[in-house]
């Protein structure tokens, strides 16, 4: 049973809006945060809300720690003097210091807590795969494997991609505490794999460098409103605009973005049937920190946000997922609405720091990761040269919209409860792993005295 009219449901499975506005997202080329396609981006996006009908369009710029990348290289001297320069084997990750580590490389896995604690790392060289081990329970966070080689005294990490096809993987490392301590580099799968067969065989030895720069510079939240303007309480449907500097960002996070205009966009069609308001919000500088989305955060009155539906990686399938995040009665919506529209849901329940609902869950303000499902471990395509336009598809994107646009409709609807939770319920729930990965990355926000984002 839809709870859209049909009028409006054939409009979305015929609408090229969202797939054309994502086309002139990713024509922007790099909108790494604080940069100036971000804020062309941001732009986009602005011009995107108006054409769909909402209200109350503005774009809010704030400061954040920006990073510039420069060159990159990762030198063998043992057993086989090689070098790794160009871009399909070896990048920096953004966060890190420019500088150079030299030692020995220890292939240390997965990285879990577990091969770190079995391997010696001290004034070495760490490597671990971009991939986590089904038997881990939850995903293991790049973060959270550098924390781990820098609290082990390494002196350089290197995260290596377990998606073959030449692609190094980027990704932050430094947070709240830019830059971090030791220099980072992503490596291809290949690259990465004849490092694992040296450190198998014989010992080996390597220079990791590193040019960049970290700079102050600005940021920007792009906002609208849809539904009754006198409401108590408010719907967010976010998502963010930015995207590592090295691809297009079409699914990670373009589609995000370019969903969160459409759904505006059906929603301004049923407005006089919201019960609730919704707030429709793109944020700056998600990848590196999730600045947008805790400026947002500590900016307004989040007692009034009723929950947080956050959009982030749903473009590559039509089949919906949600990172619950122990919300339940949020969690409910999507499955009746699925349950209604005959779709499958996947579920997560791990309390993760990782994408901008992180900024509503840790002060207990009920949100949700809305992402698709495909095959395959990990990002995929996401965070590589590879994040293009060609792997996604207009009809997913279509589908996608109408199920979040339902959903967020029954969100809305005054006689779904939605209970909020205690900071100290949210802080106690955490996972040991990621707790540690926040306060090294200056993101822990449960200390005495600490504000929202820890800083």
């Amino acid at each position: 049973m839809s709870r859209l009219p049909n009028a409006v449901v054939g409009d979305a499975y015929t609408s090229q809006f969202a797939w054309e506005t994502l086309e002139e997202l990713v024509e922007v080329g790099n909108r790494m945060a604080g940069q100036e396609g971000e804020r062309v981006g941001a732009e986009v996006i602005a011009e995107a809300f108006e054409e769909a009908g909402l209200r109350e369009v503005e774009i809010d710029e704030f400061e954040i720690p920006g990073w510039w990348r420069g060159s990159s290289e990762l030198e063998l001297a043992d057993p086989h003097p090689r070098r790794y320069d160009a871009s399909h084997e070896v990048i920096a990750l953004p966060g890190t210091p420019a500088g150079d580590a030299e030692g020995e490389v220890v292939d240390v896995g997965y990285g879990t807590p577990e091969e770190f604690e079995d391997a010696d790392v001290e004034g070495k060289i760490a490597m671990a795969s971009s991939e986590t081990p089904e038997s881990h329970g939850r995903w293991i966070h790049r973060m959270e494997k550098y924390v781990a080689a820098a609290e082990a005294g390494a002196e350089g990490f290197i995260f290596r991609n377990h998606v073959e096809g030449c692609l190094p993987p980027t990704g932050e490392i430094g947070y709240h505490n830019r830059p971090g301590p030791i220099p980072a580099v992503g490596v291809s799968a290949e690259v990465g794999a004849r490092l694992a067969r040296y450190c198998a065989d014989d010992e080996a030895r390597a220079t990791l460098s590193v040019e960049c720069r970290n700079e102050e510079t600005s940021s920007r939240n792009v906002e609208a409103v849809v539904g009754p303007a006198e409401a108590d309480s408010e719907v967010l449907v976010t998502a963010h605009v930015d995207a590592h500097d090295i691809s297009e960002g079409a699914n990670d996070n373009g589609a995000g973005s370019v969903l969160v205009a459409e759904v505006g966009r059906l929603l301004a069609q049923v407005e006089d049937d919201l019960d609730t308001r919704v707030r429709l919000v793109t944020f700056g500088s998600e990848e590196i920190g999730l600045w947008g989305a805790y400026h947002w955060a500590e900016s307004n009155d989040l007692d009034s946000v009723k929950a947080v539906v956050n959009v982030d990686g749903a473009g590559n399938s039509r089949n919906l997922g949600v990172m619950a995040n122990q919300f339940d009665a949020l969690a409910a919506v999507f499955a009746d609405v699925t349950d209604d529209l005959g779709a499958p849901l996947s579920r997560r329940d791990t309390i993760s720091p990782h994408g901008d609902q992180w900024a509503f869950v840790q002060e207990g303000v009920p949100a949700v990761m809305a992402y698709t499902e495909s095959e395959g471990s990990g990002r995929g395509w996401g965070h590589t040269h590879a994040d293009t336009l060609d792997k996604l598809d207009v009809r997913d994107l279509r589908a996608v919209a109408i199920t979040l646009t339902e959903s967020v409709l029954e969100v809305a609807d005054d006689g779904r409860e939605i209970p909020h939770k205690s900071r100290e319920e949210i802080r106690d729930t955490i996972d040991e792993g990621y707790v540690q990965e926040l306060k090294r990355g200056g993101r822990w926000p449960y200390e005495e005295g600490s504000c929202q984002s820890g800083e």
